[in-house]
Protein backbone atom coordinates (compact mmCIF):
# COMPACT_ATOMS: atom_id res chain seq x y z
CA UNK A 1 0.00 0.00 0.00
CA UNK A 2 1.87 3.75 -1.28
CA UNK A 3 0.77 5.29 2.22
CA UNK A 4 2.48 8.46 3.26
CA UNK A 5 4.58 8.13 6.25
CA UNK A 6 7.37 10.26 8.24
CA UNK A 7 10.67 7.51 8.89
CA UNK A 8 13.87 8.98 9.78
CA UNK A 9 13.01 12.57 9.51
CA UNK A 10 11.61 12.28 5.88
CA UNK A 11 8.38 11.73 4.31
CA UNK A 12 8.65 8.29 2.29
CA UNK A 13 5.67 6.98 -0.40
CA UNK A 14 5.97 3.41 -1.19
CA UNK A 15 9.47 3.04 0.98
CA UNK A 16 10.84 5.78 -1.14
CA UNK A 17 12.18 9.23 -0.14
CA UNK A 18 9.61 12.09 -1.42
CA UNK A 19 12.23 13.95 -3.72
CA UNK A 20 11.35 17.50 -2.58
CA UNK A 21 13.24 19.00 -5.71
CA UNK A 22 10.33 17.25 -7.79
CA UNK A 23 8.77 20.56 -7.03
CA UNK A 24 11.27 22.54 -8.08
CA UNK A 25 12.49 21.53 -10.83
CA UNK A 26 12.11 24.06 -13.64
CA UNK A 27 13.95 26.67 -11.00
CA UNK A 28 16.51 24.57 -10.36
CA UNK A 29 17.15 23.95 -14.20
CA UNK A 30 17.13 27.40 -14.87
CA UNK A 31 19.13 28.35 -11.93
CA UNK A 32 22.06 25.39 -12.36
CA UNK A 33 23.81 24.79 -16.27
CA UNK A 34 26.84 25.64 -16.39
CA UNK A 35 29.88 24.15 -14.79
CA UNK A 36 31.75 27.18 -14.76
CA UNK A 37 32.01 27.83 -11.08
CA UNK A 38 34.93 27.69 -8.61
CA UNK A 39 32.82 24.40 -7.18
CA UNK A 40 32.27 22.53 -10.24
CA UNK A 41 35.95 23.04 -11.00
CA UNK A 42 37.18 22.00 -7.61
CA UNK A 43 34.97 19.36 -8.21
CA UNK A 44 36.68 17.76 -11.43
CA UNK A 45 39.79 18.16 -10.76
CA UNK A 46 39.58 16.02 -7.52
CA UNK A 47 38.21 13.84 -10.14
CA UNK A 48 41.09 14.05 -12.51
CA UNK A 49 41.42 12.28 -16.27
CA UNK A 50 37.91 10.49 -16.72
CA UNK A 51 38.70 9.11 -20.05
CA UNK A 52 37.86 5.12 -19.82
CA UNK A 53 36.89 4.65 -16.61
CA UNK A 54 33.40 3.95 -15.14
CA UNK A 55 31.71 7.21 -13.33
CA UNK A 56 28.56 6.87 -10.95
CA UNK A 57 27.08 10.29 -10.63
CA UNK A 58 25.04 10.68 -7.37
CA UNK A 59 22.27 12.97 -7.07
CA UNK A 60 22.74 14.19 -10.50
CA UNK A 61 19.69 15.99 -10.93
CA UNK A 62 18.78 17.02 -14.65
CA UNK A 63 22.73 15.90 -15.31
CA UNK A 64 25.17 19.14 -15.17
CA UNK A 65 27.94 17.38 -14.17
CA UNK A 66 27.28 13.90 -15.35
CA UNK A 67 27.74 15.29 -19.06
CA UNK A 68 30.68 16.95 -18.53
CA UNK A 69 32.27 13.18 -17.52
CA UNK A 70 30.99 11.91 -20.44
CA UNK A 71 32.30 15.07 -22.22
CA UNK A 72 35.58 14.02 -20.91
CA UNK A 73 35.50 10.46 -21.96
CA UNK A 74 33.70 8.99 -18.99
CA UNK A 75 31.33 5.56 -18.98
CA UNK A 76 29.25 7.60 -17.00
CA UNK A 77 25.52 6.81 -15.27
CA UNK A 78 23.71 9.17 -13.40
CA UNK A 79 21.23 8.41 -10.35
CA UNK A 80 18.45 10.86 -8.85
CA UNK A 81 15.68 10.46 -6.43
CA UNK A 82 13.81 13.32 -8.55
CA UNK A 83 11.54 12.05 -11.38
CA UNK A 84 11.41 15.02 -12.87
CA UNK A 85 15.15 16.18 -12.59
CA UNK A 86 16.00 12.35 -14.41
CA UNK A 87 13.04 13.56 -16.55
CA UNK A 88 15.14 16.67 -17.55
CA UNK A 89 18.45 14.68 -17.89
CA UNK A 90 16.82 12.06 -20.35
CA UNK A 91 15.40 14.66 -22.56
CA UNK A 92 19.09 16.87 -22.79
CA UNK A 93 20.05 12.97 -23.75
CA UNK A 94 17.82 12.43 -26.50
CA UNK A 95 19.38 16.37 -27.79
CA UNK A 96 23.19 15.90 -27.02
CA UNK A 97 23.49 12.05 -27.21
CA UNK A 98 26.45 11.07 -25.05
CA UNK A 99 25.56 7.56 -23.74
CA UNK A 100 24.56 8.37 -20.45
CA UNK A 101 22.49 5.77 -18.57
CA UNK A 102 20.15 7.64 -16.04
CA UNK A 103 18.47 6.05 -13.11
CA UNK A 104 15.36 7.18 -11.15
CA UNK A 105 15.84 5.88 -7.80
CA UNK A 106 16.90 6.78 -4.12
CA UNK A 107 20.89 6.11 -3.68
CA UNK A 108 19.96 4.92 -0.32
CA UNK A 109 17.96 1.88 -1.07
CA UNK A 110 19.77 -1.46 -0.89
CA UNK A 111 20.80 -2.47 -4.01
CA UNK A 112 20.39 0.88 -5.94
CA UNK A 113 24.12 1.23 -6.76
CA UNK A 114 25.25 -2.18 -7.86
CA UNK A 115 28.27 -3.72 -6.18
CA UNK A 116 31.71 -2.58 -6.51
CA UNK A 117 31.65 -1.68 -10.33
CA UNK A 118 32.74 2.07 -10.29
CA UNK A 119 36.10 3.44 -10.68
CA UNK A 120 35.02 6.71 -9.28
CA UNK A 121 31.35 8.04 -8.02
CA UNK A 122 31.17 11.70 -8.09
CA UNK A 123 28.16 13.59 -6.12
CA UNK A 124 27.92 17.54 -6.45
CA UNK A 125 26.05 19.33 -3.14
CA UNK A 126 24.15 15.67 -2.91
CA UNK A 127 25.19 14.82 0.59
CA UNK A 128 23.58 17.93 2.51
CA UNK A 129 19.84 16.70 0.41
CA UNK A 130 19.99 13.01 1.77
CA UNK A 131 18.55 12.37 4.76
CA UNK A 132 20.47 9.31 5.17
CA UNK A 133 23.63 9.77 5.06
CA UNK A 134 24.64 6.81 6.66
CA UNK A 135 23.11 4.50 3.91
CA UNK A 136 23.95 7.06 1.04
CA UNK A 137 28.04 6.50 2.11
CA UNK A 138 27.69 2.57 2.36
CA UNK A 139 26.05 2.10 -1.17
CA UNK A 140 28.63 4.64 -2.41
CA UNK A 141 31.38 2.61 -0.80
CA UNK A 142 29.76 -1.00 -2.06
CA UNK A 143 29.27 0.47 -5.45
CA UNK A 144 33.58 1.33 -5.74
CA UNK A 145 36.25 -1.60 -6.56
CA UNK A 146 39.00 -1.18 -4.18
CA UNK A 147 41.32 1.69 -4.14
CA UNK A 148 38.36 3.83 -6.27
CA UNK A 149 37.26 7.19 -5.77
CA UNK A 150 34.17 9.26 -4.19
CA UNK A 151 34.52 12.84 -4.71
CA UNK A 152 31.96 15.28 -3.42
CA UNK A 153 31.52 18.58 -3.01
CA UNK A 154 29.04 20.23 -0.23
CA UNK A 155 28.38 23.91 1.29
CA UNK A 156 31.01 24.00 4.25
CA UNK A 157 30.19 22.42 7.37
CA UNK A 158 32.08 25.64 9.35
CA UNK A 159 29.97 28.51 6.81
CA UNK A 160 28.70 30.64 9.09
CA UNK A 161 26.43 32.45 6.66
CA UNK A 162 26.55 36.19 6.20
CA UNK A 163 24.20 39.81 5.38
CA UNK A 164 20.81 37.89 3.61
CA UNK A 165 22.93 34.40 3.20
CA UNK A 166 22.28 31.54 5.33
CA UNK A 167 25.06 29.65 6.72
CA UNK A 168 25.25 25.49 7.16
CA UNK A 169 23.22 25.96 10.53
CA UNK A 170 20.34 27.81 11.35
CA UNK A 171 21.13 31.35 12.54
CA UNK A 172 19.51 31.08 16.00
CA UNK A 173 21.70 27.52 16.60
CA UNK A 174 25.26 26.54 16.43
CA UNK A 175 27.77 24.31 14.04
CA UNK A 176 27.17 21.46 16.96
CA UNK A 177 23.54 21.36 16.18
CA UNK A 178 22.83 18.55 13.33
CA UNK A 179 19.72 18.23 11.65
CA UNK A 180 17.47 19.00 8.68
CA UNK A 181 16.36 23.03 8.23
CA UNK A 182 14.81 25.27 6.09
CA UNK A 183 16.93 28.42 5.11
CA UNK A 184 15.03 32.23 5.79
CA UNK A 185 17.70 34.57 4.48
CA UNK A 186 16.70 36.25 0.77
CA UNK A 187 19.77 35.27 -0.94
CA UNK A 188 20.08 31.45 -0.24
CA UNK A 189 17.19 30.97 -3.00
CA UNK A 190 17.69 26.99 -3.36
CA UNK A 191 17.57 26.25 0.46
CA UNK A 192 14.58 28.47 0.80
CA UNK A 193 12.75 25.45 -1.43
CA UNK A 194 14.15 22.32 -0.35
CA UNK A 195 15.97 23.09 3.16
CA UNK A 196 19.18 21.30 3.79
CA UNK A 197 20.98 18.92 6.49
CA UNK A 198 23.68 20.39 8.70
CA UNK A 199 26.21 17.66 9.80
CA UNK A 200 29.51 18.29 11.37
CA UNK A 201 32.93 17.86 9.23
CA UNK A 202 33.54 15.21 12.05
CA UNK A 203 29.94 13.11 10.88
CA UNK A 204 30.98 12.95 7.32
CA UNK A 205 35.02 12.25 7.81
CA UNK A 206 33.80 9.64 11.01
CA UNK A 207 30.71 7.96 8.59
CA UNK A 208 33.30 7.79 5.25
CA UNK A 209 35.93 6.18 7.46
CA UNK A 210 33.38 3.69 9.20
CA UNK A 211 32.66 2.36 5.58
CA UNK A 212 36.47 2.16 4.47
CA UNK A 213 36.81 5.34 2.39
CA UNK A 214 39.96 7.58 3.34
CA UNK A 215 40.53 11.52 3.42
CA UNK A 216 42.88 11.70 0.42
CA UNK A 217 42.42 15.84 -0.79
CA UNK A 218 40.75 18.45 0.35
CA UNK A 219 39.78 21.85 -1.73
CA UNK A 220 38.20 24.98 0.07
CA UNK A 221 37.02 27.07 -3.59
CA UNK A 222 36.50 30.72 -3.20
CA UNK A 223 33.33 31.86 -4.35
CA UNK A 224 32.81 33.75 -7.49
CA UNK A 225 34.17 37.06 -7.29
CA UNK A 226 31.33 39.79 -6.05
CA UNK A 227 29.28 36.95 -5.03
CA UNK A 228 28.86 38.92 -1.52
CA UNK A 229 29.24 42.44 -1.71
CA UNK A 230 28.78 43.10 1.77
CA UNK A 231 32.11 41.04 1.91
CA UNK A 232 30.99 39.43 4.44
CA UNK A 233 29.97 35.91 4.29
CA UNK A 234 33.03 35.79 1.22
CA UNK A 235 35.77 35.86 4.45
CA UNK A 236 34.23 32.47 5.50
CA UNK A 237 34.96 29.18 4.11
CA UNK A 238 31.75 28.64 2.18
CA UNK A 239 32.35 26.08 -0.11
CA UNK A 240 34.21 22.39 0.33
CA UNK A 241 34.86 19.73 -2.12
CA UNK A 242 36.44 16.26 -0.76
CA UNK A 243 38.41 13.12 -2.59
CA UNK A 244 38.13 9.76 -0.58
CA UNK A 245 39.77 6.63 -1.79
CA UNK A 246 38.14 3.19 -0.96
CA UNK A 247 40.67 1.44 0.88
CA UNK A 248 39.65 -2.33 1.74
CA UNK A 249 40.45 -4.78 4.64
CA UNK A 250 43.28 -6.44 3.03
CA UNK A 251 45.08 -3.24 1.77
CA UNK A 252 44.70 -1.68 4.80
CA UNK A 253 45.85 -4.62 6.73
CA UNK A 254 49.39 -4.27 4.79
CA UNK A 255 52.57 -3.37 7.10
CA UNK A 256 55.82 -1.33 6.95
CA UNK A 257 59.04 -2.82 8.24
CA UNK A 258 59.13 -2.83 11.95
CA UNK A 259 55.14 -3.06 12.32
CA UNK A 260 54.29 -0.03 11.52
CA UNK A 261 50.74 0.13 9.58
CA UNK A 262 50.30 1.83 5.78
CA UNK A 263 46.67 2.41 6.60
CA UNK A 264 47.20 5.97 5.32
CA UNK A 265 46.58 6.43 2.24
CA UNK A 266 49.03 8.67 -0.06
CA UNK A 267 47.54 11.29 -2.14
CA UNK A 268 46.31 9.12 -5.53
CA UNK A 269 47.85 10.49 -8.64
CA UNK A 270 45.46 12.07 -11.23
Amino acid sequence: MNQARQQAGALTVGGMAQPRYDAVADFYVSSFGSVDDPVSRALLDLLGPVAGLRVLDVACGHGRITRELARRGADVAGIDISGRLIGKAREIEQDERLGIRYVHADVTAPGALGDGGFDLVSCNFGLTDIDGLEDAIAAISAALRPRGKFVFSILHPCFGGGKDIAGSWPTAGSYYDEGRWIAQEARSTLRRQVGSQHRMLSTYLGTLRRYDLWLDQMAEPLPVAGWDPAHDADRKPVHLAIRAVKMNGDLLSQRQPGGRSRAWPQPMSR
